[in-house]
């Protein structure tokens, strides 16, 4: 054989073993699921970002779902875990978005965001499934559901504005 010949040999060699690991380098996590429920699954199957939970698992509900105990250590762990360093302290958004409004690239059901905790997300979120167990996630889960709501345990200071009188017997605000 010629020199390029098994050069190219060799590319050709490397990159079908590479080829083989694709989606092999983690298996996939399955939030709060039965061991029978989780055979039913084929190797592999699991979440993945873009496709709806449900889609592959069914319905899953947070079982700590309007429990105001489970809420608040929620809170604690995410001022805990630092999540507020990147989502802010009342998670109205920072380096990483806002958790208060309706904008959500990953879906805002629970579900989906145990996944987007779990798995973590491309470009900053990390995976936290390794560092929290389920149960953890989701009381995590269930605090960010509450963020905006009436049920919120600690609502963000609201700013105070001061207001002198202006001319006339108008107010201003002042500063």
């Amino acid at each position: 054989m010629q020199p390029l010949t098994r050069g190219a040999m060799a590319v050709v060699v490397l990159a079908a073993a590479a080829c083989t690991r694709i989606g092999q380098d983690r298996p996939a996590r399955v939030p709060n699921r039965s061991a029978a429920a989780s055979a039913a699954l084929p190797p592999g199957a699991g979440v993945r970002p873009g496709i709806h939970p449900q889609a592959v698992l069914g319905a899953i509900s947070n079982p700590y779902t309007g429990d105001k105990a489970a809420i608040m250590a929620g809170r604690q762990l995410f001022t805990g875990m630092n999540c507020a360093g990147c989502h802010s302290g009342y998670a109205g958004g920072g380096m990483g978005p806002s958790l208060r409004d309706s904008l959500w690239i990953y879906g805002s059901g629970d579900a989906q965001i145990f996944s987007s905790i779990a798995e973590g997300r491309p470009y900053g979120m990390p995976a936290w499934a390794g560092r929290l167990q389920d149960d953890q996630i989701w009381r995590l889960v269930a605090y960010i559901r509450t963020l905006g709501t009436g049920n919120e345990p600690v609502k963000p200071p609201t700013p105070s504005h001061e207001v002198s009188p202006g001319p006339a017997g108008g107010t201003r605000a002042g500063g």
